[in-house]
């Protein structure tokens, strides 16, 4: 086979307000922030079968087979 392509839907997730959180109470911020990606955002990526391709402090970027699994994940 000369190449092949596979479709992927990217989900860019960031949380809003976390530079001022983390200004006012840094140790607090990241704590929650922890217990949010273990407790909730970690967990729904895998039930829409998401795998994380990369993390960066209070941002995410996760790859889908489908746009619909992304969206429903994003939701």
């Amino acid at each position: 086979m000369v190449g092949s392509r596979e479709l992927a839907a990217i989900l860019a997730a960031d949380v809003v307000g976390f530079s001022r959180l983390a200004a006012a109470d840094e140790e607090r911020t990241l704590a929650r922030l922890r217990a949010l990606r273990s407790d909730l955002i970690d967990p729904m990526i895998a039930v829409h079968g998401g795998r994380v391709i990369n993390r960066t402090g209070d941002g995410a970027l996760v790859e889908f087979r489908s746009v619909v699994d992304a969206v429903r994940c994003a939701l």
